[in-house]
């Protein structure tokens, strides 16, 4: 009766699915100031790579990534995939989040208030995504 749920957790993804998904979660926090500049989607690219995707299929992935954040209406789509990734992977993207947020200097409330929305989704502990926002913010 249960099997169908045990079928589901089973299923594996590939590395471009959870890379893709990655991407559009990576390029809504771009656009949730509403300005969506050329310096965040080379940072998002930057960390694609970093991440294990191949540079032949980088601008493939990345307007797919696009298409899906465009079409979604919460990050729990874009969440699910990375929640079950291991530590590295996750403080990779809160990174890259971060220096994403910070990219024109500063942070607004709606862009903390996603941080902090995140950080729950994605199971991290909210001392280390301060130490990673500070250490971010400092830089800049």
């Amino acid at each position: 009766m249960f099997d169908i749920f045990k079928k589901k957790k089973e299923q594996k993804f590939n590395d471009d699915s959870k890379l893709t998904k990655s991407a559009a979660l990576l390029i809504h926090a771009a656009k949730i100031d509403e300005n969506y500049t050329e310096k965040e989607k080379l940072i998002i690219k930057k960390t694609l790579i970093e991440l294990g995707m191949k540079k032949d299929r980088l601008d493939k992935l990345y307007n797919e990534a696009e298409i899906i954040e465009k079409n979604s209406n919460q990050i729990l789509d874009f969440t699910r995939e990375i929640k079950n990734s291991n530590d590295e992977y996750k403080i990779k993207i809160t990174e890259t989040l971060w220096s994403i947020i910070y990219s024109d200097g500063s942070s607004d409330m709606y862009e903390d208030n996603f941080m902090r929305r995140l950080t729950g989704l994605l199971y991290l502990d909210k001392k280390i995504v301060g130490d990673i926002k500070q250490r971010i913010k400092n830089k800049k």
